[in-house]
């Protein structure tokens, strides 16, 4: 039988073509509701938004839901306790290997994205160390399906607002899925104009009045693209990557200001390096500022949500691309960003979407950055790309109260020279073993007993290092992940603990 009809119904950014074969009088109102229903019209088949919140640089400990004494978070504090906050949730070693992991589902190593793009390779590279660097790809390949892309084919309008550093002009967020690009290019700081205060200096991004606040302009351009879609009654994906807490330090002069006035511990560092290592105090009062700063913006983003009447419909995740860096103290999480003991990869993640997620709840499960993507499609019920995210899992049941998942193992890989000799690392359980390249050095700890990571226990647990040693140089062969070559110009007698004297760790790009 031919069809009576044949047209398409296009809803929510989805175009559906329906053909009807009618054998005997319909009712109007019948046909409607039934052409409405399939079309996905109906209100019980609206789609959800998500608003992805990623700060630079944040810290394990820095915000007041996981601890801080010092740093104000009123905002960030109140989502998470409306939502799940994540105990064990990791980042890779840095921001652009971050970046990439959230957009593709795949770990770094698998991307050969290894650390900040910048222009630090080997043919640039003339320290004093025992092996040379790999090369590492300096832009996010166009062939990669990114999740901007995969919500935009599913009918989400996208844009991105702030920080993108995933490769130079041909590879910006416009390339990569976004509809909208506000201030996405290849800096890893805002290096422009006046850098955190309008004129920016931006090729992406139009300088707003003079002395305009870079956090507050982000949160503003969020806010505005999230009205659009709700006036068009399109379902967004709004990525908000702050350039904050990233160097340089620069805040709002009166919260400098109050918190010069407060009676600020001494400043203390941990270690026994040469150099002076990561702070064992929270103490910098412009860092204070700038994450204040930050989280009034990010509750601006949020305060939107509840005007906007979207608060119910929006997925929000926030979470960070690497620990603090040493203007901060990730204590009692060991170091901080460029290394891979738990205070450069343990990051906080809030995740909330009111009725779907126990509010105040807590998980403890390891997480990775390579979740986000098949985890979001998961929860807008769209189809799972497994050959694209193949390095991420869905961590749906633990939003919806399971205790664990099926995935018991997670692994880094960070073969460069910027605050620490080349490593990888696997975490297993409770357990996690760093293998550091330089002098073959295994170092193993129990993270249930010893989260700052003080005793190390490969001598006591050698079978458990041999059988973890094995897993983490396999899964380095299944990436195909990047390995050193030896330096001929190397001379042993002018280096410390395999960290040359002088070296330029670069830890604070």
């Amino acid at each position: 039988m031919k069809p009576l009809l044949q047209f398409t119904v296009n809803a929510l950014g989805r175009s559906r073509i329906f053909s009807l074969c009618l054998c005997a009088p319909v009712p109007q109102c019948l046909l409607l509701v039934s052409l409405f229903h399939g079309a996905g019209l109906l209100a019980s088949d609206k789609q959800s938004n998500v608003l992805f919140i990623l700060v630079d640089d944040l810290g394990w400990r820095v915000l007041g839901c996981y601890g801080s004494t010092l740093y104000e978070t009123p905002n960030i504090d109140h989502l998470a306790t409306q939502g799940m906050r994540f105990t064990a949730a990791y980042a890779a070693s840095m921001c652009s290997p971050t970046r990439a992991s959230i957009m593709t589902g795949k770990y770094p190593a698998r991307l050969g994205i290894t650390t900040w793009i910048g222009d630090k390779q080997p043919d640039n590279f003339n320290e004093n160390t025992k092996y040379l660097p790999p090369r590492y790809v300096d832009r996010l390949p166009l062939e990669e399906v990114t999740i901007a892309e995969t919500l935009r084919e599913h009918g989400y309008a996208t844009q991105l607002a702030g920080k993108w550093h995933l490769g130079p002009e041909g590879f910006f967020p416009e390339d990569q899925g976004f509809d909208s690009n506000r201030g996405g290019v290849n800096w890893s700081a805002p290096n422009g104009g006046k850098r955190y205060f309008s004129p920016y200096g931006n090729p992406r991004l139009d300088d707003g009045p003079d002395g305009e606040h870079l956090p507050d302009r982000l949160a503003q351009e969020t806010i505005a693209f999230m009205k659009e879609q709700s006036d068009a009654r399109r379902p967004f994906f709004a990525y908000l990557p702050f350039y904050s807490v990233h160097v340089p330090l620069m805040a709002p002069a009166d919260l400098i200001e109050k918190y010069q006035r407060m009676d600020l511990p001494e400043e203390q560092y941990r270690g026994n390096v040469v150099r002076k290592d990561y702070l064992a105090v929270q103490n910098n009062p412009v860092v204070a500022a700038m994450v204040e700063a930050m989280d009034r913006a990010v509750g601006k983003a949020l305060a939107s949500l509840t005007e906007l009447g979207l608060s119910n419909d929006t997925i929000v995740i926030l979470t960070s691309d690497n620990g603090g860096t040493n203007h901060t103290s990730n204590a009692p999480l060991r170091a901080g960003k460029c290394h891979l003991y738990e205070g450069g990869i343990r990051v906080p993640l809030i995740v909330r979407w009111p009725g779907r997620i126990e509010a105040g709840s807590t998980c403890s499960e390891m997480i990775s950055c390579t979740d986000f993507y098949p985890t979001i499609l998961d929860l807008l019920d769209l189809p799972l790309l497994p050959d694209q995210h193949l390095d991420g899992i869905s961590i749906t049941p633990l939003l919806h109260g399971a205790d664990s998942l099926s995935r018991k193992t997670l692994y880094w890989h960070f073969p460069h020279y910027m605050r620490d000799q080349p490593s990888s690392a696997i975490r297993s359980g409770d357990w996690k073993l760093i293998e550091f390249f330089e002098d073959d050095r295994l170092e193993l700890y129990n993270l249930q007993e010893d989260i700052g990571e003080h005793v190390n226990l490969s001598a006591k647990h050698p079978d458990r290092v041999e059988r973890m040693h094995g897993l983490l140089k396999a899964w380095r062969q299944d990436v195909d992940a990047a390995t050193l070559t030896e330096n001929l110009n190397y001379n042993p007698t002018n280096s410390v603990s395999g960290i040359p004297l002088g070296f330029d760790h670069m830890g604070d790009r």
